[in-house]
C-alpha cells in the first residue's frame, strides 16, 4: 500500500509541474537587444562589505523523492560559489540560506519565516517547493522571488513573484484571469509541423489531477488538428502494457502523457515490449537530465525516441558534437562540472541566480534593496540570462491573449550523444491559440 501512495503522490507532483509549465509562451530572443554585459564572468573588486543574504527554498525531502526538486537549488548554489570566487557582487559576497520545506504547506510557511522573517534576506531565489503555501506571506512582506519554478500558481497570482518562465496576470491574489490560466498549443504545432506527426496518445492515470491534465493535452491537441487517442491506467496497479499495445494498434506515432517519471519509464519499456514504435515520446523539463539510460535502463528504443521541450537553452549543448557552441551554457557546464548528474533545472537555477546579481548590480547607487530589486524585476523589459532562457516578461494584462507568438527548446535524446538540440530555440516560433484552463 505505502508503493501505490508514492506512486499517486509522484503523479500529483509531476502533473503540478506540467500545468506549471503549460503556459509558457516566449518571444524570440532576436526581438530585443542582446545585452553586452555578462554577470559573473568579470571579476568584481575584493572587499569586506557586508555579504548579500538570499533564500533559498527547496522541497528537498518532500514525500515525492530525494532529488526531485533540487536541480534548481544546486544550479543557484553553484553559480553564486562562482559568483563569490570572483569577487562578489561590486565586492560583496552573497550569503545563500536554505531551507528544505519538507514538500509540505506547514514546512513551506516555516521556511519562510526563517529566511524571510529571521535572516532577512534581500529575496529568494529558485524556489522550487512542492506547496508554495507560504506565497502569500512573501508577497506581502514584498521579498522579490526571484526564478522559481512554477510547480503551482503562485507566480500567476501574486506580486513581487517572478517565475523562470514569466507571467502576463494581473497577479492580484487571483491565480490569472478570474481563475484561470491560459498556455498555448506551441508543443503540440511542432510535432505536427516539424516531425508530420498527425495520431496521438494521451495517457494518464485515473486520478483527478492526472485526468484533468490529460483533458488539457487533449484539448490543445485537437485544436492543432491530431486525431487523439487516450490511453488511462489504474494508478495504483498500472497496466501499461495494454495501454501500449492499444496505442500501437491505433497508429499514434506521437506519444504525450499525464504521468510520473516512474510510470513514463514502465510505458516506455511497456511500448518496446509491444513493439509500439513513434516518432517521439515527449517529455517535459523536469525530466530533461542526464540520467536517462538509468532511468529508461529497461526500454532503449523508446528511450531515444524520448524528446523534451522547455524554455531554457539545452544544457547538453557543449557536449553535443552537432549543438552550436554557446558561451553561456559552457560556463554552465563548467560552473557545475562536480555535481553527480546535469539538468535542465539546474541551468533554470543557475539562470535564476544570474538574474538576481543582474538586479542587484542595478542597485548599485541607491543600495541593494528588496525594493530595489524589486523595481528592477518589475519593469517589464524581457530578460535572457545571457541567452540560457527564451525572453521572461511580467506584465500585467487585464484580458488574456486570445493567440501569441510563442517559441520553445526542443532536445531528442540519443545514447550516442545525450540531449540534442533540434534546432535553435529562438527560431522554434508559432503563432498559436491561447487555451485557458483551472489550476
Amino acid at each position: 500500500m505505502r508503493r501505490r501512495v508514492r506512486v499517486a503522490e509522484c503523479a500529483v507532483a509531476g502533473l503540478l509541474l506540467l500545468v506549471g509549465t503549460a503556459c509558457g509562451s516566449r518571444l524570440p530572443e532576436s526581438a530585443f537587444a542582446d545585452r553586452s554585459d555578462r554577470p559573473g564572468r568579470t571579476p568584481t573588486r575584493s572587499g569586506t562589505a557586508e555579504p548579500l543574504r538570499v533564500g533559498i527554498i527547496t522541497s528537498a525531502t518532500s514525500p515525492v523523492g530525494g532529488n526531485t526538486f533540487t536541480g534548481p537549488r544546486d544550479g543557484a548554489k553553484a553559480y553564486f560559489d562562482r559568483l563569490n570566487a570572483r569577487g562578489g557582487i561590486d565586492g560583496r559576497r552573497v550569503d545563500v540560506r536554505t531551507c528544505d520545506d519538507g514538500g509540505s504547506g506547514v514546512g513551506n510557511n516555516e521556511c519562510v519565516h526563517k529566511l524571510v522573517d529571521e535572516d532577512k534576506v534581500v529575496a529568494l531565489v529558485a524556489t522550487s517547493a512542492l506547496d508554495y503555501a507560504g506565497a502569500s506571506r512573501v508577497s506581502r512582506a514584498r521579498v522579490p522571488d526571484i526564478g522559481g519554478q512554477p510547480i503551482g500558481a503562485a507566480y500567476d497570482t501574486y506580486p513581487h513573484l517572478y517565475g523562470i518562465y514569466g507571467s502576463l496576470a494581473p497577479r492580484d491574489g487571483k491565480p490569472g484571469w478570474d481563475g484561470k490560466l491560459y498556455g498555448g498549443t506551441e508543443i503540440y504545432r511542432y510535432f505536427k509541423r516539424e516531425q508530420g506527426a498527425r495520431t496521438a496518445a494521451v495517457v494518464s492515470y485515473n486520478q483527478s489531477a492526472s485526468a484533468a491534465y490529460a483533458r488539457l493535452v487533449t484539448q490543445g491537441l485537437k485544436a492543432e488538428g491530431y486525431k487523439v487517442v487516450t490511453e488511462q491506467v489504474d494508478f495504483a496497479l498500472p497496466n501499461f502494457r495494454a495501454a501500449a499495445a492499444d496505442l500501437k494498434e491505433q497508429g499514434a506515432d506521437v506519444v504525450f502523457d499525464a504521468i510520473d517519471t516512474y510510470g513514463n519509464a514502465q510505458l516506455c519499456k511497456a511500448m518496446d515490449d509491444v513493439g509500439a514504435d513513434v516518432l517521439a515520446k515527449v517529455t517535459n523539463v523536469q525530466n530533461w537530465t542526464s540520467t536517462v539510460r538509468e532511468d529508461y535502463k529497461d526500454a532503449p528504443r523508446c528511450r531515444n525516441a524520448l524528446w523534451a521541450t522547455g524554455s531554457s537553452r539545452n544544457y547538453d549543448d557543449p557536449a553535443t558534437a552537432t549543438a552550436t557552441d554557446h558561451e553561456a551554457v559552457r560556463e554552465f557546464r563548467d560552473g557545475t562540472k562536480n555535481l553527480k548528474s546535469h539538468s535542465q533545472w539546474q541551468l533554470e537555477g543557475w539562470a535564476a541566480a544570474m538574474w538576481f546579481t543582474d538586479a542587484a548590480r542595478s542597485c548599485a547607487k541607491t543600495g541593494v534593496t528588496r525594493a530595489c530589486l524589486d523595481r528592477f524585476m518589475d519593469t517589464g523589459k524581457p530578460y535572457t540570462a545571457d541567452g540560457l532562457l527564451l525572453p521572461v516578461r511580467y506584465e500585467r494584462l487585464p484580458e488574456p491573449p486570445k493567440t501569441r507568438r510563442t517559441c520553445l527548446s526542443v532536445a531528442r535524446w540519443e545514447d550516442a550523444d545525450g540531449w540534442v538540440s533540434q534546432g535553435d530555440m529562438n527560431d522554434e516560433c508559432f503563432d498559436v491559440p491561447q487555451l485557458s484552463y483551472k489550476p
